[in-house]
């Protein structure tokens, strides 16, 4: 199913995530640390800001025109509470224990797969066409607003 203008930027933004999540998935107790390191850059690249705008843009638009009680919207905040906090304790720790990688990496994985299959068409059914177009305007002005990543080493 082709998704609406207004949550293409929020799919292709999953895309990036899986590969995170594949990553994290994929690491061995030799390569953990590296493993680590591009979950974080793309936390703070990419991954940290999606969630800003699924919850400062998309979710309050959904809210206008749907229940934010929905079971699939409540375990989308959740997972951003535990994919977050997840994030933070891998920032400390100097060598990550390959379990806590793997599990991270399934933890997204079944976020985007909720989002793209439950929430997304939740919110596409729910939003008329009149409110898609200005969602579509905001979502992309969040995107745009992404904070630009450190420069240089």
């Amino acid at each position: 199913m082709k998704r609406h203008a207004a949550l293409q930027p929020l799919s292709r933004d999953h895309h990036v995530a899986l590969v995170a999540a594949r990553d994290l998935r994929r690491a061995t107790g030799r390569d953990a640390g590296a493993a680590r390191d591009r979950f974080l850059a793309f936390w703070r690249d990419h991954g940290a800001h999606h969630f800003r705008v699924e919850e400062d843009v998309l979710l309050p638009a959904f809210a206008a025109h749907g229940n934010p009680e929905e079971p699939c919207v409540v375990r989308m905040l959740v997972d951003h509470v535990r994919i977050r906090a997840a994030a933070r304790r891998l920032a400390d720790e100097p060598e990550p224990a390959v379990e806590a990688l793997h599990e991270l990496g399934s933890a997204l994985e079944r976020h985007v797969r909720l989002e793209e299959r439950e929430v997304f068409p939740l919110i596409e059914a729910a939003l008329p066409v009149d409110a898609l177009e200005p969602l579509a305007d905001a979502v992309m002005q969040a995107e745009r607003a992404r904070p630009a990543p450190p420069a240089g080493p």
